[in-house]
């Protein structure tokens, strides 16, 4: 790393220890075997056709199973759903029990979260030891209505109403 780099890391993660985000996690399958991770970096492309993106390392246990997939499943998540992203952020029993099942494409679908879309994997762009990954959605169902499950300065959080209308 440059030294004029390495002098502004500390900056870069306490400016993004700010920046409030959702959490979501993403699920594949690779060759029978189920693959899932938390990640905060999902976000909107396009609404026509409706793509999405993430990040993630290239390093992650679920890499080879992402670079090697033609299907993804992206799961919003809300409050009640916060057990759920710690057992796919923290452990490696993330498939074990009744919480999901195989779906469209069979891609695990995990039951009980906001909402959840099936996707087809457009692109991965390899940077570093980082992917951008560049998903078309092909299937998906919106679950009931709730508020979301953010993670802002290290923790989960959740959002607050202002005093402000549109």
């Amino acid at each position: 790393m440059a030294p004029e780099s390495a002098a502004f890391v500390g900056t870069f993660k306490e400016m993004f220890r700010r920046h409030a985000a959702g959490v979501a996690i993403l699920t594949v399958n690779h060759d029978g075997v189920p693959y899932g991770f938390t990640a905060t970096s999902v976000a909107s492309l396009s609404a026509e056709p409706p793509r999405f993106t993430f990040n993630m390392a290239r390093s992650s246990r679920s890499w080879p199973a992402v670079a090697n997939a033609t299907y993804i499943g992206l799961h919003m998540l809300g409050l009640e759903n916060q057990e759920l992203a710690d057992r796919f952020a923290r452990t490696r029993n993330r498939f074990e029990g009744d919480h999901w099942e195989f779906g469209p494409h069979e891609v695990p679908i995990l039951n009980d979260v906001t909402g959840w879309l099936i996707g087809k994997i457009q692109m991965r762009l390899s940077f570093e030891n980082n992917a951008v990954v560049v998903v078309e959605v092909v299937d998906g169902q919106v679950g009931e209505d709730g508020a979301p499950l953010l993670y802002h300065s290290g923790a989960y959080s959740q959002p607050a109403p202002l005093d402000y209308e549109i």
